[in-house]
């Protein structure tokens, strides 16, 4: 089976952040060591399959996934771990780095599903592309009382400890003032939607990956395929010819370095019509995930449409979504990461215009 592996390397705790060539030099030596690896030697001697990676450097340490085909989930990450280990021990730079986390991880409700099913034969597979199907075919979630108060109260807890990660951002900006005739939305409406923006940022990146890993499987396009996906479907349908394996790739290291600004000191606005359409979702995966718990009361709803309200400039992405008379579209994907202007930063890999947006998915 394939397990999508997510590992975050971060750097020496005091250290500096990494400026632009900094990063491009992490991402070289990585990219040199993993591009040396086909397979992993597993417990027992057991070989493990290293398939595919993508590398995304960001100012605090690189976030890294890792598709691997192995017998069982426990094996993915162990050998992951143990690669991911090795070439920053291999890298004299990176051998004070460290692991913080290494996983795979499941959207919520494909979460609640394998805990509900364990072991038995409804459990989710752990093939992506399949679990995207899956998850393409599922009811949404109703909000019909399956959680207890612990649960919801748990959850609550953990959002509002989430809030200050956001630190582009100060409760002002989800409608909070310390002021009462200023104020929109309490504190904890304001902290649990902020948290909930910080917890749908895994759930946004995973989602990706999964639907590469789909994509690569069952390609060329999403328009040439009938498979489902978690974020590509959400995305303007007319350009679905346009959305190949490198797209989505550009589309991913887009998300990371966005979300990565978003827990530094200064977010500034989206630098492309690819960011904002990334924010776009996120703030929908945040809602999601505050009503999948209970906790999308009128207040938290009001404090994220705040929010949305002052980070985007201007609403002119929604355009890629209105119909065209002949149903052809207008434009190219590729200048959806052409930055807005020369103060904003997209990410060198997204930026890249190659002219190699038809390249064949991986086999």
């Amino acid at each position: 089976m394939t397990y999508a592996v997510t590992v975050d390397v971060d750097l020496p705790k005091g250290a500096p952040e990494l400026d632009v060539l900094q990063r491009e030099g992490v991402g070289f030596m990585l990219r040199k060591g993993l591009d040396s690896i086909a397979a992993i030697e597993g417990p027992d001697g057991m070989e493990v399959d290293l398939v595919d990676d993508v590398i995304a450097v960001h100012p605090t340490g690189v976030l890294l996934k890792l598709f691997v085909d192995a017998p069982a989930l426990e094996f993915a990450e162990d050998a992951a771990r143990e690669v991911v280990a090795e070439l920053l021990e291999r890298s004299e730079p990176l051998s004070d780095w460290e692991i913080t986390r290494c996983g795979v991880e499941l959207h919520p409700d494909l979460l609640q599903e394998s805990l509900d099913a364990a072991d038995g034969p409804d459990a989710p597979p752990a093939d992506p592309a399949e679990r995207a199907r899956r998850h393409a075919a599922a009811e949404p979630a109703t909000g019909s009382g399956r959680l207890d108060r612990d649960e919801v109260d748990a959850m609550r807890r953990t959002l509002r400890a989430l809030a200050p990660t956001l630190r582009a951002f100060p409760l002002e900006a989800f409608g909070h003032r310390e002021d009462e005739e200023e104020r929109i939305v309490s504190r904890e409406a304001a902290e649990v939607a902020a948290g909930a923006v910080v917890y749908a940022i895994d759930l946004l990146v995973d989602e990706l990956f999964t639907d590469l890993a789909g994509l690569e499987e069952d390609g060329p396009t999403v328009a040439e395929t009938e498979a489902p996906f978690m974020v590509l479907d959400d995305l303007p349908p007319q350009f679905a010819l346009q959305y190949t394996v490198l797209f989505v790739r550009r589309l991913t290291v887009t998300a990371v370095t966005m979300t990565g600004r978003l827990t530094q000191p200064h977010f500034g606005r989206p630098s492309c019509v690819a960011e904002e359409l990334l924010l776009k979702f996120l703030l929908a995966q945040a809602e999601v995930t505050a009503d999948l718990y209970e906790l999308l009361s009128d207040e938290v709803e009001t404090a994220l449409q705040v929010f949305a309200d002052g980070v985007f400039e201007d609403t002119d992405h929604e355009w890629l979504y209105a119909p065209t008379a002949d149903g052809v579209a207008k434009g190219a994907v590729q200048d959806w990461f052409i930055p807005f202007g020369d103060e904003r930063y997209v990410h060198p890999y997204a930026a890249n215009d190659d002219g190699d947006d038809d390249e064949e998915p991986l086999d």
